[in-house]
């Protein structure tokens, strides 16, 4: 079943306001759906959007996480038969994580599914809320 995502969810994903993800659905850019509840983003659509929003922060403007612990959406995941490489878009930051392909197919990473890549010295560990 593909991931989808209330406008609130979308929003947080895309670091944007709710009325933003509102008027990108008004506009077309995004399309969203009713399934006779709130209407819901399609995950691989918003992952779309994520990586056209990608552009670096100016310097010294990056928000500290002390947690260390970022909160995103897959946007691609290419994998062989041993290894898959997962990126993740986290409202203006890229991440991309190396891990075993049996580790991305486990947590059922592909793109648009919400991730949360926790980043420890040059290790990124990817966890599904």
């Amino acid at each position: 079943m593909p991931a989808t995502y209330r406008i609130a969810e979308a929003a947080a994903l895309l670091g944007v306001s709710d009325d933003t993800v509102r008027r990108w659905i008004d506009t077309g850019r995004l399309t969203a759906s009713r399934g006779g509840g709130p209407a819901v983003v399609d995950g691989a659509q918003l992952a779309r959007v994520a990586t056209e929003l990608r552009d670096a922060p100016e310097p010294g403007t990056t928000p500290s996480s002390a947690r260390n612990r970022l909160t995103g959406i897959v946007t691609r995941v290419v994998r062989d038969t041993v290894m898959a490489q997962v990126e993740i878009q986290a409202g203006p930051f890229r991440l991309v994580s190396l891990m075993s392909r049996e580790a991305a197919d486990e947590l059922g990473l592909e793109a648009g599914v919400r991730a949360v890549a926790t980043v420890k010295a040059t290790q990124v560990s990817v966890d599904v809320p």
